[in-house]
């Protein structure tokens, strides 16, 4: 009996958007995978390159199509369920791409990848979003097929397309544009397949890619290539900094995939370089798994490919960018002194009194009776000060402190205004 002892690796796309993506990777000459196409539209399905194409539910949509309609593409997913599973019986990794938003990639994707992981394949799926123009009812569509196949997958990468206007310009086609986002699944295949088919320095196997990947939610790829005398810098840097992902970036992420591959020009130096560029980006604690190979045809060039599994979505990315340590909806820190208030001091207003008829007795003793003008005058300081309590004599006869006086004798602390207000609010951190 023969034994294949390689990873067997499919890239599986689902609906028009998935078998584009599919189309593009084969016109690229991609080694080391075998690619499948599924679709309810027959005709689609007719024109894709890939050798393996299945039709799904031809009883169900007649070939027709979802007509945009999720609950269409999951029952026609349903209705061919079994083919689904032998094309798939024997791999050890599947890669699902399918657009959200429509009816076969939405509905079928998630039964596919239910199929993928009851046979125990290690998939990942890598789904795009719809354009904002789109509107709001194919948002949401999407994000309930998103819902939907992360409960079946152990790990999924998100592209935006709205995402493309950040590295289009005017002359962008159409075409073009879309290519660009079918990139992101092309770096992530081509740079785990580089590691176990291409000769090199540090060669990886896939149980390397397993512990990476498998149950870790939410990823991100990139593929960066760079010449010139920084290229290997140049290169990590472009693999990290993927600005068509869904928000999310190397930070906190629990497993990191490195593949650094070039020419037999490629120097240990550069290796230093392009990983610790990589490795400044994640946590400390990161399963960090490094695999260096060469390509004869990179000869002058530096190719880095990175995937980072068990990222936080929404975590800093692009204009705007928070660090996590900004998280908290207020910063109570700095000010959280004054939030436990001492006990009141005691007013002054008591000690002012005593002071006023100690002042009041020595009058008594040095004149005879007190003149209508000074009756008055102490009239006038009861109105000035009403936080003075007065008894009996004592307010007819007070004689008023100067101002500047009475404070000194009160003695309060110096405190503005503005500072004890300070001292007392949540200060809101500003998105």
């Amino acid at each position: 009996m023969t034994y294949e002892l390689k990873p067997r690796i499919l890239v599986f796309g689902v609906g028009g958007a998935g078998g584009n993506a599919v189309d593009n990777m084969i016109e690229a000459n991609l080694q080391g995978v075998e690619f499948i196409v599924a679709n309810t539209d027959a005709q689609a399905l007719e024109r894709s390159r890939a050798d393996i194409r299945i039709q799904l539910g031809p009883v169900t949509t007649s070939g027709l199509g979802a007509g945009a309609r999720p609950e269409i593409g999951e029952k026609a997913a349903e209705e061919s369920y079994q083919d689904i599973l032998g094309r798939l019986e024997g791999a050890h990794m599947v890669f699902i791409a399918a657009g959200m938003g429509g009816g076969t990639g939405t509905g079928a994707a998630p039964v596919i990848a239910r199929a993928a992981h009851e046979l125990g394949i290690l998939t990942v799926a890598v789904v795009t979003k719809p354009f904002g123009f789109e509107g709001n009812r194919r948002m949401n569509v999407a994000e309930s097929g998103l819902e939907a196949i992360r409960a079946h997958v152990d790990t999924m990468i998100v592209v935006p397309n709205q995402n493309l206007f950040r590295i289009a310009n005017d002359r962008t086609t159409f075409a073009d544009a879309f290519r660009m986002a079918d990139d992101v699944l092309y770096a992530g295949v081509r740079g785990i397949t580089d590691l176990m088919v291409m000769p090199g320095l540090i060669n990886l196997d896939f149980a390397d890619v397993s512990a990476i990947m498998r149950g870790m939610g939410t990823a991100m790829m990139g593929m960066g290539e760079a010449s010139g005398d920084t290229r290997a810098l140049d290169a990590a840097r472009q693999a990290i900094d993927n600005p068509l992902l869904d928000e999310v970036s190397m930070k906190g992420a629990r497993g990191v995939l490195i593949n650094i591959t070039g020419g037999y020009d490629m120097t240990l130096f550069e290796l230093d370089e392009a990983a610790n560029e990589i490795r400044r980006e994640v946590d400390s604690d990161a399963n960090i798994i490094l695999g260096s190979a060469f390509d004869p045809e990179l000869e002058g060039r530096i190719r880095v490919s990175v995937v980072a599994a068990g990222v936080q979505a929404g975590f800093a990315m692009g204009a705007g960018e928070r660090p996590q340590e900004a998280a908290p909806a207020t910063v109570r820190q700095p000010i959280a002194a004054p939030v436990e208030e001492p006990e009141p001091e005691a007013e002054p207003e008591p000690q002012f009194e005593a002071e006023a008829e100690q002042d009041v007795a020595a009058l008594a003793e040095t004149a005879d009776d007190a003149n209508e003008d000074y009756v008055d005058e102490a009239g006038a300081l009861q109105d000035e000060r009403p936080a003075i309590i007065t008894h009996g004599r004592a307010a007819a006869s007070a004689t008023p402190l100067p101002e500047e006086e009475a404070v000194s004798e009160e003695g309060d602390e110096d405190v503005s205004a503005d500072s004890v207000f300070s001292a007392h609010r949540d200060i809101p951190v500003e998105d």
